[in-house]
């Protein structure tokens, strides 16, 4: 049983800093500082890409840890750090890619403080780049 909380404690570890790390890869593809425009502005639209990148990690650590669990602890770990970079990475990738098939600048429609449907769009891809990985993932 203590083992088990060891491992639920460095999983989680493990998940908060994929998380931030998906956070700064989102703040350096907009502009301004993302926490400011969520938390301070109110922009909706960043806070409903932000929360879909966090659904999106998420999704993959668990399937990463789900998958690979019986591996053996240390394996299992390593292949959450690696999945869930290689998970912000492409996440990135989309943003970039749907920023350059898109009029005008996806960045400065996120931190819009108003509703702008690019958010929703944006929000789908984040969400669909974590689908295609975590069935890259399942058995």
């Amino acid at each position: 049983m203590l083992a088990s909380i060891g491992y639920a404690a460095a999983y989680t570890g493990v998940g908060i800093a994929l998380l931030m790390l998906g956070f700064v890869a989102l703040d350096l593809l907009t502009p301004g500082h993302l926490g400011r425009h969520i938390y301070e502005e109110g922009s909706v639209n960043a806070g409903i890409v932000l929360a879909a990148g966090f659904l999106g990690q998420g999704a993959i650590a668990f399937t990463t840890i789900w998958t690979n669990a019986t591996d053996g602890f240390g394996r299992a770990l390593w292949w959450t750090v690696v999945f869930g970079v290689l998970g912000v990475l492409l996440q990135a990738v989309a943003f970039l890619v749907l920023n350059l098939v898109t009029p005008g600048s996806l960045g400065k429609a996120l931190v819009q403080v108003r509703f702008h449907p690019a958010s929703l769009v944006s929000a789908a891809g984040q969400l669909a780049v974590a689908a295609i990985i975590v069935a890259s993932i399942w058995p």
